[in-house]
């Protein structure tokens, strides 16, 4: 369980490394349903990379492996995974704001104030398990969980580990809110502004060395 773990840490960087969720946090951190919403957020987040993590390892998780080898579909999968994630890469090259120009946020975040947990669950859903990049990213590391062949109950636990790192991104401010005081909305309100004006360079470099990473790792297991 141990490599299992150890394969899917960099993809649970990438995933909790997610700009724009945590300003979507962050900004339901202001609003009169903090206590309620921002939980929620947390909770919607785990749900979403849960459900994903369900279908592929009950997908692919009996036939991952064969006589304790990775079967090649996964490599090709891998593959496949790491250039989509390549493409993302390449999408965010350059969107960064220059001089005064203000970052442009989806229009959704204008209603964020209007949310009710049911709200705050489902978009948070959507963002950790729909997400091109998350998605991706998630897909990955149930199949090279599953690849590794270990028992169902060590799959389950591996890929928990890989959920619950997915989350601090989303997870931290609302712990800085809950436990932090007055001094939280001066500090998320920096972290929301950088991460604003930073989000595309994190989104490619990110997703620049995970995508590498995946391609190098089907090369390997062609090669195996």
């Amino acid at each position: 369980m141990g490599s299992a773990i150890g394969q899917v840490l960099p993809l649970a960087v990438g995933v909790a490394l997610s700009p724009l969720p945590i300003i979507a946090v962050v900004l339901m951190l202001t609003t009169p349903r903090a206590r309620t919403n921002g939980p929620a957020f947390v909770l919607g987040w785990l749900a979403g990379l849960g459900v994903v993590g369900a279908v592929v390892l009950l997908v692919a998780g009996p036939h991952a492996s064969s006589g304790g080898s990775p079967a090649t579909w996964v490599s090709w999968l891998k593959l496949v995974l790491g250039l989509g994630v390549l493409v993302v890469a390449v999408r965010n090259v350059g969107k960064r704001p220059h001089g005064d120009e203000q970052p442009e946020m989806p229009k959704w975040m204008g209603a964020i104030d209007r949310f009710g947990p049911g709200r705050a669950i489902g978009t948070a859903a959507v963002l950790a398990g729909v997400n091109p990049k998350n998605l991706l990213l998630a897909v990955a590391a149930a199949a090279a969980i599953a690849q590794t062949g270990i028992p169902g109950g060590q799959q389950v636990v591996a890929y928990l580990v890989f959920a619950v790192i997915g989350t601090l991104g989303v997870g931290l401010p609302v712990v800085v809110y809950l436990t932090m005081g007055e001094r939280a909305p001066v500090l998320l309100g920096h972290l929301k502004t950088w991460l604003g004006r930073n989000n595309a360079v994190i989104l490619a470099v990110l997703c620049a060395v995970i995508g590498v990473k995946l391609v190098g790792d089907a090369i390997s297991g062609f090669a195996g």
